[in-house]
């Protein structure tokens, strides 16, 4: 059973998108795409830096075309689609719940509200590797943080406002390890709540499809059977947790035993060879990856 995965925001790195620009006819979808989003897809994917791609109105539609572009590259047929935060408009995509050019509106959308309420108040997030779970959740609400993410595998990303991260690497997680993550505010904190409104009024003239697939939510993990729920959630979604723990829990549940992730893979991969032992993986990182993943699912 195959699930195809989309990575989340800081998968993206600068100049991913170079090698596959190669492949005919990216360059022309990328090229449409960036009509869509308003933004210049190609030259953020291939010469801009690493700040410039950090900013989070530019990161998330260059991560969901992305995706989209290596998808149909790879051309298979997911049993299960799944996204973790910003991948889930991808995996929606994918699923049929949206057209290509709706999840890039709605993603543009969404990316400009995000980054308006990032600057509201100067905020950020920090990857949690290691501890015990129950203490390293009791230590972020000790310091008023959100686990933004509970990725499973022992990560959780806690996120806040500066002054409160500062104060959480100062009384850490025993046996804990702390990462600042590159992300340019709280994501799926209370600090998001402006731009759940502005999505929730973009999402309005959209008339989603029920999934054609399996789509797993990040919100609690199971599977969707209704468009209109999955893009309810999406919105919801800005300011909530993402529980990829129990997206991870359902596929195993499924008897899922291959995995591809989407350019640019490897976040998730990791995760997986962690969490969901005995699973095949392929991430998409290059163009070179698209034959090992093929052969993968013959």
């Amino acid at each position: 059973m195959l699930v195809v995965v989309a990575p989340g925001q800081g998968a993206q790195s600068p100049g991913f998108l170079t090698p596959w620009l190669e492949l005919p006819g990216l360059a022309d979808r990328l090229g449409a795409w960036s009509e869509v989003v308003g933004i210049d897809l190609i030259a953020y994917g291939t010469t801009a830096g690493a700040d410039e791609i950090r900013d989070t109105a530019v990161a998330q539609p260059l991560l969901v075309a992305a995706a989209l572009a290596s998808a149909e590259a790879l051309g298979a047929a997911p049993d299960v689609l799944a996204g973790h935060s910003v991948g889930e408009f991808a995996a929606a995509a994918l699923a049929g719940v949206l057209t290509a050019e709706q999840a890039l509106t709605l993603v543009r959308e969404r990316a400009q509200a995000m980054a308006k309420a990032a600057a509201v108040t100067e905020t950020g997030m920090t990857a949690v590797l290691g501890g015990a779970e129950d203490e390293v959740l009791a230590a972020i609400e000790r310091h008023g943080l959100t686990p933004a993410n509970i990725n499973g595998s022992g990560q959780i990303v806690a996120g806040g406002t500066t002054e409160q991260l500062a104060a959480f690497k100062e009384d850490a997680p025993a046996r804990a390890r702390l990462i600042p993550l590159s992300v340019a505010g709280a994501f799926h904190t209370h600090h998001m709540a402006p731009a759940v409104e502005s999505l929730r009024e973009a999402a309005k003239n959209i008339v989603p499809a029920d999934p054609r697939v399996t789509l797993l939510s990040n919100s609690d993990g199971k599977p969707v059977a209704s468009g209109a729920e999955f893009v309810e959630r999406l919105v919801k979604q800005v300011s909530s947790p993402v529980r990829w723990d129990a997206c991870s829990e359902t596929m195993a549940e499924l008897g899922v035993t291959t995995m591809i992730e989407l350019l640019p893979g490897g976040t998730l991969t990791g995760l997986a060879r962690r969490g969901l032992r005995g699973v095949q993986t392929v991430a998409l990182k290059t163009p070179d990856d698209l034959d090992a993943a093929r052969e993968l699912i013959k």
